[in-house]
């Protein structure tokens, strides 16, 4: 049972239990990683794009974009908008299902934990300065190069003289663990609507031990900023013919 929309699905459900989960582990209490820093974090999130790519590629998916905003970048310099609904749709649930078992897999830790806000960046981001204009910037900037970057990594260009096709999820974490070193700080470095909304919804419905609010004052930006970055990309991406 592999379709492109299934393995789309999986491969972002992947992506946050990988991810959310190792925010989890740095930032709840009494867990054996707590307070292990950002550079865990961002190290963990690269991994977590390795294996979401290689599970959506197993699942159905060649595309493995497992991220609505990279999708639409495609899409604009393909100029094929077929698969944005039904992908940015899979990758939504995908990414819901996989924060509900974050929560399930560090159950207890919810209840140690008396921060409400730590517990809400385990599931999505939020910005260290809240300033709407510019956390919208740095996700449009972040999110333009992850497309960009990645795009130019397979070009023809590259493929020509470059590392063989099986590389192509560790050369895609590889630019998610750059962008969340070098650009991460401002806004957590969302760069992928599902990543953000899914986990998010999962967050306002979950019984989690202690939460506060959602922040759903904050929520438009790592959507629409994503969404900007990506279609700049793509836009760029066919005036170069890449």
């Amino acid at each position: 049972m592999t379709s492109p929309a299934f393995g789309e699905f999986i491969g972002t459900m992947v992506l946050i239990v990988l991810g959310d989960g190792v925010v989890a582990g740095v930032l709840l209490k009494r867990s054996k990683a707590e307070a292990s820093g950002w550079m865990v974090i961002a190290t963990g999130w690269a991994f977590a794009v390795v294996g979401g790519v290689f599970a959506a590629i197993a699942c159905g998916s060649k595309d493995a974009l497992i991220n609505p905003a990279f999708t639409l970048g495609i899409a604009i310099f393909s100029g094929d908008y077929s698969k944005f609904l039904p992908f940015a749709g899979a990758q939504l649930a995908g990414a819901f299902v996989g924060a509900v078992l974050v929560w399930v897999h560090y159950l207890p830790h919810w209840k140690e934990t008396p921060d409400a806000s730590a517990k809400l960046a385990v599931f999505c981001t939020g910005p260290a300065i809240r300033s709407f204009g510019a956390n919208l910037i740095s996700e449009i900037i972040g999110t333009f190069f992850l497309v960009f970057v990645t795009a130019a990594m397979f070009s023809k260009t590259v493929l020509k003289d470059g590392p063989a096709a099986g590389l192509g999820p560790y050369l895609a974490g590889v630019v998610v663990w750059a962008i969340g070193l070098s650009l991460g700080g401002t806004t957590g470095y969302a760069i992928n609507p599902a990543r953000d909304l899914g986990p998010r919804i999962a967050h306002a419905v979950l019984p989690i031990a202690g939460k506060g609010s959602s922040d759903w004052g904050y929520a438009g930006i790592p959507v629409v900023g994503p969404l900007i970055g990506a279609s700049l990309a793509g836009l760029l991406l066919h005036v170069l013919h890449f």
